[in-house]
């Protein structure tokens, strides 16, 4: 019988597995599918994941390399996180070797034994007790047999200095057979324990309503549950996973960002007796492999993540949690471009579980998948307990004078919420103090020097930054182009706001949250403590106040710019902009104050804003959704953008220019009606990291054509010839079209 030859899927952008003999020494019974091994690649060592076993190759045994090493003993994923992996690769035209390098921690890339860090804990021995005659004489050895015995199940070696405790006493009682050492996981639960350790909260109909139907499903079923904020959809998700952790299975929830996981977290440890872990790119490299492990082996019961918590192996998977299911957060941008909802989905059916996808703003993708029937709706319309759902106004700014980008009634009105002792929210989603510099004289503006886009003016520190490829330089004295001194920060960000507020609120604190006031550690978890006291302050953020946060203070929002959304070039400008306003807006009137929401708009009478203020969001979804439907944009078509850039246009577009002939060839050749090709054009910013961009859309108005089409294509495409000299890559069901 001919030696087994391994096919490895490598962490390689080449859509292909590589063959090689097994290592030495391993017996054909060892080998199996889904076991990591060492391989040799080029004049590195790579780790792999065995895809497959067979005794033929196309490479000539002569060249054949041999598998270093066998890593693992059972394979690190169940069946079906594998065919997850196996399908995500095929759905989004990328590498299998990389996709399931993406599902593993990067400690278990690397080869590290999938094994969890141990606790060291100290335990008395049967027998020892204070007045034992082996410690009558030696006083430290006597008080650690004292606290042991209030720890009848250990105490943790990194808790013994705490309790006034030293290593020599407890090696002592170890050598006089008093005490021991132990390890033990540190998600281990020593004793059977309560489930809650709080009572759920008391639904009211419309919760009733829902968790009957979720709780009375078996097997996989997927729900919508459309809440307006602060209708108590957190409430639904942890007596959903009650009923999960009764059945003793496991839940798995996923969060967009991961600045909501501390909050998230005590929540779930407040209402839990059960190991809860959090998964998430804060983590350092042994804390995400310890969490992964845990989750594996069944140890925790919780997990709580954000995307990449998807491919999270469940021992006992029960159910899925998708909270704020609409972000764009869920969808990778880069690498592998995959969208964890719809990974979650398909996770759900392949495990045969329910999942809930919870938004105030549901996605249009999944408000037509409702109307297919794929998923069942579940609808909370009103606001948990006494609390009322915010009045909406627009403030009309057409020839208004503007301070700071707000104007005067909208300054008064804050003044008036302030001196009643609560909170302002004022939204404005552009971080930095000036969106950028310009010259008076000549009208000249601070420009990136490697992007077409304009530098951002920042005031602590004094620099101008692009927020797209990270550049910064000092601020210009003099203009560039004419040497004048009159330089003038033009639009406001959240610095700007912030100084203009203080001047004008000198008694009231003014915070602001956005990613550079929030890039310390643990700055957002001081900033919301302090917004929890209740004073009376002014918040001034981005999207980072926008999503999840409790702030039963704050009765006033001010949204500042809403008229960003309204004339987008991007097809889904319109639904980011209501999703934002409506997201913003639930942050006022969450308790038994009522709330107010004033956006200042320069299109007071555009239906969109009508539809959301007078209206509610199912409104301008229903409007929108036909729209689409009409113009036969997703989800009532399906797209992929191929994107490619280098250091020179021509180069960028030949290469586009020959993938775009190549894909109307294979089109034209198996006949796949209905797909159509639109470009290349240049993408919206050009020019950005000093390399040239341009895109080509690939549309269809069947999903089966699409990919029918990529799976043809591509492969063809990595061997052009012009593919090797610029940097592309494929984007399916593109969510950013720039």
């Amino acid at each position: 019988m001919p030696a087994p030859i391994i096919q490895v899927a490598l962490p390689s952008p080449l859509r292909r597995l590589f063959d090689y003999r097994a290592p030495a020494g391993a017996h054909p019974d060892e080998l199996q599918v889904g076991l990591r091994v060492s391989v040799p690649f080029g004049n590195r060592q790579l780790v792999g994941l065995i895809a497959g076993i067979t005794d033929q190759s196309s490479v000539p045994a002569s060249k054949l390399k041999r598998a270093s090493e066998l890593l693992d003993r059972t394979p690190l994923l169940p069946d079906s996180l594998w065919r997850l992996c196996s399908w995500t690769a095929s759905y989004y035209q990328h590498g299998l070797g990389d996709t399931l390098s993406s599902a593993l921690p990067v400690l278990l890339r690397r080869g590290e034994p999938a094994l969890a860090r141990q606790d060291m804990l100290w335990q008395l021995l049967p027998g020892a007790y204070p007045e034992h005659p082996a410690v009558g004489r030696a006083p430290k050895q006597k008080e650690a047999v004292q606290v042991l015995a209030k720890h009848p199940h250990g105490l943790s070696h990194a808790l013994i200095s705490q309790w006034g405790l030293t290593r020599d006493a407890l090696e002592a009682l170890e050598r006089k057979g008093l005490a021991q050492r132990i390890s033990q996981s540190p998600h281990h639960v020593s004793e059977p324990q309560p489930l809650l350790k709080e009572p759920p909260l008391q639904p009211n109909t419309e919760q009733q309503a829902a968790l009957d139907r979720i709780l009375a499903a078996d097997g996989f079923n997927a729900w919508l549950l459309e809440g307006v904020t602060g209708s108590g959809k957190t409430e639904i998700y942890l007596q959903a996973i009650e009923h999960c952790l009764q059945q003793q299975r496991q839940a798995l929830v996923l969060i967009p960002e991961i600045g909501l996981t501390p909050q998230t977290l005590e929540r779930f440890r407040r209402r839990f007796n059960v190991p809860v872990v959090i998964l998430h790119s804060g983590l350092n490299d042994r804390e995400r492999l310890d969490a992964w492990i845990a989750a594996r082996d069944g140890e925790a019961s919780i997990v709580i993540g954000t995307r990449s918590a998807i491919f999270t192996p469940l021992a006992r998977p029960g159910l899925i949690i998708v909270d704020e299911e609409h972000d764009l957060s869920y969808k990778q941008q880069d690498g592998l471009r995959y969208n964890a909802r719809d990974l979650a989905v398909y996770r759900a059916h392949l495990e045969q579980v329910g999942i809930i996808l919870g938004s105030a703003t549901p996605s249009f993708e999944s408000l037509h998948n409702v109307q297919r029937g794929r998923y069942q709706r579940l609808r909370l319309t009103q606001r948990a307990g006494n609390a009322s759902p915010p009045r909406f106004q627009c403030l009309d700014i057409r020839s208004r004078p503007l301070e700071g980008g707000m104007s005067r009634p909208l300054i008064q009105l804050m003044g008036e919420h302030l001196r009643q002792g609560n909170q302002v929210l004022v939204f404005i989603n552009r971080r930095g103090f000036a969106p950028t510099l310009m010259c008076h004289d000549c009208g000249w503006m601070a420009e990136c020097r490697r992007c077409d886009a304009r530098m951002t003016l920042h005031q602590s520190p004094a620099q101008l930054h692009c927020h797209h490829c990270g550049s910064q330089r000092s601020v210009d004295r003099s203009c560039p182009k004419c040497q004048g001194q009159d330089l003038r920060p033009i639009g406001a960000g959240t610095e700007r706001t912030e100084e203009h507020l203080l001047s004008c609120f000198p008694d009231f604190p003014v915070l602001r949250i956005d990613r550079d006031s929030m890039a310390r550690k643990q700055a957002m978890q001081n900033m919301l403590a302090r917004i929890q006291s209740g004073e009376p302050c002014l918040l001034v953020g981005t999207q980072m106040l926008a999503k999840g946060h409790h702030f039963p203070d704050v009765t006033l929002v001010a949204i500042l710019d809403a008229d960003g959304g309204l004339f987008s070039a991007d097809f889904r400008g319109p639904e980011r902009m209501a999703q934002m306003i409506i997201q913003v807006a639930g942050r006022a009137g969450r308790a038994d104050k009522p709330g107010q929401v004033m956006i200042q708009t320069h299109m007071a009478e555009h239906q969109l804003l009508l539809d959301l203020t007078e209206h509610d969001y199912s409104r301008f979804a229903e409007r929108e959704l036909a729209a689409r439907q009409a113009a036969q944009l997703p989800p009532y078509s399906f797209m992929a953008l191929l994107r490619a850039e280098s250091n020179a246009a021509a180069q960028t577009n030949q290469f586009l220019d020959a993938a775009c002939e190549l894909a109307e060839q294979i089109a034209a050749g198996h006949q796949l009606d209905g797909v159509e090709l639109l470009g290349p054009v240049p993408s919206p910013m050009e020019r950005r990291a000093g390399r040239y961009r341009a895109q080509l859309l690939v549309m269809a108005g069947q999903r089966s054509g699409l990919h029918q089409l990529l799976h043809m294509w591509l492969p063809a495409l990595e061997q052009h010839p012009l593919a090797r000299r610029v940097r592309w890559s494929i984007d399916v069901d593109p969510l950013d079209m720039f």
